[in-house]
């Protein structure tokens, strides 16, 4: 046991990181070794003068950096400077860069941290189609795709179709999946230093590739319904940004589907002041949701992006966007620009999915094993709080006292299960907690295998901590 005790006189901001610091410190020093064991957490509290929540969170934050391990019954102990080299550990630029989606996952854990479409064996439609392509079209396949063929642009009117609206096809660009969507869009529509809107918690790779690019992110708050339009508008008034990065239906992670009245409320307010938005859908052809789309509300200043990766099959990489009129051809060069352009043989079995049916077909039978499979999500955690949506494949799980979204990603990745945290979700840097995690369960192989995830995910809840860090 060390005797160690933090100097939190200097620095600013939080003091869970200004401890997180401290201990960071300590240990590049010396003055913390490797072996030693941390204080415990109600200990320093008391030391300090401090909740014991603040403590949780500092161990956390440097658990997270790869600097010390928590052991059954132990407690916390600093981890030999071999063990956590640079070789050994992430680049921490790359995890700011990109998340912790950026490094490769073990495979020997159960994958809850991707929403890929599951794997129900469409792997040998696509395959046969892509066999098709490569004895009726092989000059294509072996060149550059200058000329997109029509059917490309029908199968994206097809596929972004919804509740009796379509797009018209002379604004339609094929691209390599949604993610590529959205950056052409934010690409072409904006310019370095432009302000992009997107809620506290969204889709980040989205967040991260615009600042990448050169653009500032700022985040408008949201509620049980979505974006609060109020808070919107405060926004668009005062901070001025050219676009804004929405998922109305089934939003990803917090399931929220904005209401009929909301949409129409923020699409007034973009065309108030002149803010353009981008749409995305991939979730709304699962849930059968009925509001209207934004794109159907504001045409004149909506880019509607969907694919098939989270209903058909994430490896073939199929996108289309829905430009407002006259913009199609800017973000097809711009598409083109950044991604280096689009594969003939991927776009055209994509095309082909969408046309044939089979691609309607495969997203009913993920939307049939996804139900199954959040019934069995239901049933395995009941008892705790939650949000789910039977065609989707997430859930939004509150975490009860003491545990820390961070924390128990952490145990879970020790027990074998790899789950997102809500810092994977946030767009900007914030000093919100939410405590929670994002369960994904569409990758499993298997129920068998999904269940059994999920009782590890419900041992560590019940545990309260105890199973992480003895002293919590």
């Amino acid at each position: 046991m060390t005797n160690w005790l933090p100097d939190l006189s200097r620095g600013s901001g939080p003091v869970y990181l200004r401890l997180a610091d401290n201990i960071e410190s300590a240990i590049a020093s010396g003055a913390l070794p490797a072996g030693s064991k941390l204080p415990p957490q109600r200990n320093l509290a008391y030391d300090i003068g401090v909740t014991i929540g603040t403590i949780g969170r500092a161990y956390a934050l440097v658990h997270e950096r790869g600097l010390v391990a928590g052991e059954v019954g132990r407690g916390t102990y600093v981890l030999d400077r071999a063990e956590t080299a640079p070789g050994n550990q992430p680049d921490p630029l790359t995890i700011a860069l990109g998340g912790t989606r950026t490094i490769d996952a073990p495979s020997d854990k159960i994958r809850f941290d991707t929403t890929a479409a599951p794997d129900l064996g469409q792997g040998k439609a696509i395959g046969r189609i892509l066999a098709d392509i490569g004895e009726q079209q092989l000059a294509e396949i072996s060149s550059y795709s200058r000329v997109f063929p029509q059917n490309w642009y029908e199968a994206g009117r097809r596929w972004l179709s919804r509740n009796d609206w379509a797009p018209d096809t002379e604004n339609i660009v094929p691209t390599l999946g949604a993610h590529a969507a959205a950056i052409a869009v934010i690409s072409a529509i904006s310019s370095p230093g432009d302000k992009i809107v997107f809620e506290n918690l969204s889709y980040t790779q989205v967040s991260r590739s615009a600042r990448i690019l050169g653009r500032r992110t700022i985040t408008v708050d949201s509620d049980e319904h979505g974006v609060i339009p109020d808070d919107f508008e405060r926004l668009c008034s005062q901070q001025h940004p050219k676009l804004a990065f929405l998922m109305p239906t089934a939003h990803n992670p917090t399931l929220a589907t904005m209401p009929h009245e909301r949409r129409a409320r923020i699409a007034e307010i973009a065309r108030k002041h002149g803010v353009w938005l981008i749409e995305d859908d991939l979730y709304g052809g699962m849930t059968g949701d009925e509001n209207p789309l934004l794109a159907s509300l504001a045409p004149d200043r909506t880019f509607l992006i969907s694919g098939l990766s989270k209903s058909v099959a994430a490896g073939i990489r199929g996108g289309w966007v829905a430009c407002p009129p006259h913009f199609a051809q800017r973000i097809k060069v711009t598409h083109k620009m950044i991604t280096g352009g689009l594969p003939f043989i991927l776009a055209e079995a994509c095309a082909r999915l969408v046309e044939s049916g089979e691609a309607h077909d495969i997203r009913e039978a993920c939307v049939t094993e996804l139900a199954g499979r959040e019934r069995l999500a239901r049933e395995t955690l009941e008892g705790f709080d939650f949000i789910s949506h039977p065609h989707v494949p997430f859930i939004w799980l509150k975490l009860p006292d003491p545990w820390l979204s961070g924390t128990f990603k952490n145990a879970a990745f020790r027990d074998g299960v790899l789950i997102d945290d809500e810092d994977e979700f946030k767009a900007a840097r914030t000093d919100k907690v939410y405590h929670r995690v994002r369960i994904s369960f569409s990758s499993p192989r298997d129920r068998g295998e999904m269940v059994a995830g999920l009782m590890t995910v419900r041992r560590l809840l019940e545990s309260g901590g105890a199973g992480y860090d003895g002293e919590v």
